[in-house]
C-alpha cells in the first residue's frame, strides 16, 4: 500500500492513467468506446484490515507503506467508509485500557454496510475465554449506543460470535433496493458504489435478452439477484459453502423466484454440460430444459481454465467480468476467435492502486 498516493487531488488523473492503459491492453480486439465508472475519491472502501501495533499503555492501528518499506501509524484511513473511520477511532479507545480485549490483539477487521451496520472481527495470537467473551459482551452493549454492531472474536481455530457474523447491504439499483447478505471473512464487493454501477451496467447490457441465463462463480448471488429480471431463468453455480447459502437467502429476501443455485466448480459443471460425468448434486436439474443463450461470468483473479472456456464459447452472448485484466487478456486471445466486444467498461474498484475491474460483452460474430 503506498499511503502517499491517497490524494484526492489527484484521482482524475490516476484514473485517466488506468483509461489509457486499459484501451492501450485491449486495442488488438477492437473493443467500443470504453465506459468508465469512477469511484468516489474517498471513504469508498466497506471493509478494511488493519495489523495493530502495541507500545506500551497505547494501541493503535497500523499498515505497511510500500514506498517507504516501514510501518505507517494509522488512527484514520482515507479509503475505509464513513462508519469505519467512527468505529475506528471508538473502538481503540475502549480497547486500550481493556487488558482482556487487548492482549495479543494483533489485526482487527471491519465489514461495513452503506446501509449503516457494521461487524468488528478481532484477531488474536492466543485463546478466548470466559472473561473475553464477557467484556467483548460489555463493548458491544457501550459501542450500540452509537453503532448498529456486531463483534466477533478469533483465534486459531477458534471463533466466537456475540449475535452474527454477517451484515445485510441494502443497495439501491436502478431505484430498486436489493438486500445481500455479506458473510465475514467471505468475498464481498469492497466498493458499494462503484458495485451499485457494475449491476446497472450488467442490468444494461442484458436488457434485450431472451431465454434463460447460466451464471458461473455467482458467489453470494451479487449479480444473480440483479440480473434475474432480465431472464426467464437464472441456473448459477458457486463452489464456496458460505457463498451458496448466502445466496439462497438473498434469493429469498429479495423475493426472487426464478433462480437455481448449483453448488459446483465451473470445472466440474463444465464436465456435466459437455456429458463427461454425473454428479448427485445435479440429480432433480434438468440441464437440457433450460434454454441459455447468455452466459455470465465473474471468474478469480486467475481467469477461466481452458475446459471452461469451451463450455463459455458455446453461448451466443458472453458477459464477463474481470478483476484482472492480464487474464482477461488472455481468455479473450480464444473468445474473440468465435465473438466481438460490443461493451466494454472500466470500474474503479480500487482507486490509487494498480488494480482494475472491467467488463465486456461478447456477441457471436
Amino acid at each position: 500500500m503506498n499511503l502517499a498516493a491517497m490524494d484526492p487531488k489527484n484521482y482524475d488523473a490516476q484514473l485517466q492513467q488506468k483509461r489509457i492503459k486499459l484501451e492501450q491492453a485491449f486495442a488488438n480486439f477492437n473493443p467500443p468506446a470504453l465506459e468508465i465508472f469512477a469511484s468516489e475519491p474517498m471513504h469508498y472502501r466497506m471493509r478494511a484490515e488493519f495489523r495493530m501495533w502495541h507500545e506500551g499503555d497505547d494501541l493503535y492501528y497500523y499498515m505497511f507503506d510500500k514506498a517507504l518499506n516501514a510501518k505507517v501509524r494509522c488512527d484514520q484511513y482515507l479509503p475505509a467508509g464513513l462508519l469505519i473511520n467512527q468505529m475506528m477511532a471508538a473502538i481503540i479507545e475502549e480497547l486500550k485500557p481493556n487488558p482482556a480485549l487487548r492482549h495479543k490483539l494483533f489485526q482487527i477487521d471491519f465489514l461495513s454496510t452503506l446501509s449503516g451496520e457494521i461487524l468488528v472481527s478481532l484477531l488474536y495470537h492466543r485463546q478466548l475465554d470466559d472473561e473475553w467473551r464477557d467484556q467483548a459482551t460489555q463493548l458491544k452493549a457501550k459501542l450500540a449506543t452509537q453503532f448498529n454492531v456486531n463483534i466477533i472474536g478469533r483465534a486459531r481455530k477458534q471463533k466466537i460470535d456475540l449475535d452474527k457474523d454477517f451484515v445485510v447491504e441494502s443497495l439501491t439499483v436502478n431505484q430498486q433496493a436489493l438486500q445481500y447478505k455479506q458473510i465475514e471473512n467471505s468475498f464481498t464487493q469492497p466498493n458499494a458504489k462503484v458495485s451499485v454501477k457494475m449491476l446497472e451496467w450488467a442490468i444494461d447490457a442484458t436488457k434485450q435478452s431472451q431465454g434463460d441465463l447460466l451464471e458461473l462463480y455467482c458467489g453470494n448471488g451479487n449479480f444473480t439477484i440483479a440480473l434475474a429480471q432480465n431472464f426467464n431463468r437464472v441456473l448459477a453455480t458457486e463452489l464456496a459453502k458460505p457463498s451458496v447459502d448466502a445466496a439462497q437467502y438473498n434469493i429469498a429476501i429479495n423475493k426472487v423466484d426464478n433462480v437455481q443455485i448449483i453448488r459446483m466448480s465451473a470445472e466440474d459443471f463444465s464436465d456435466a454440460m459437455a456429458k463427461k460425468r454425473q454428479y448427485r448434486r445435479l440429480e432433480g436439474i434438468d440441464l437440457d430444459s433450460y434454454d441459455c443463450n447468455t452466459i455470465f461470468v465473474d471468474p478469480p483473479r486467475a481467469g477461466i481454465d481452458s475446459e471452461t472456456l469451451k463450455l463459455v464459447q458455446g453461448y451466443e452472448r458472453i458477459l464477463y467480468i474481470s478483476c484482472n485484466p492480464e487474464t482477461l487478456k488472455d481468455n479473450l486471445l480464444t473468445l474473440s476467435k468465435t465473438h466481438e466486444v460490443s461493451r466494454f467498461a472500466l470500474f474503479d474498484q480500487f482507486p490509487y492502486t494498480d488494480h482494475m475491474e472491467s467488463g465486456v460483452l461478447l456477441v457471436r460474430r
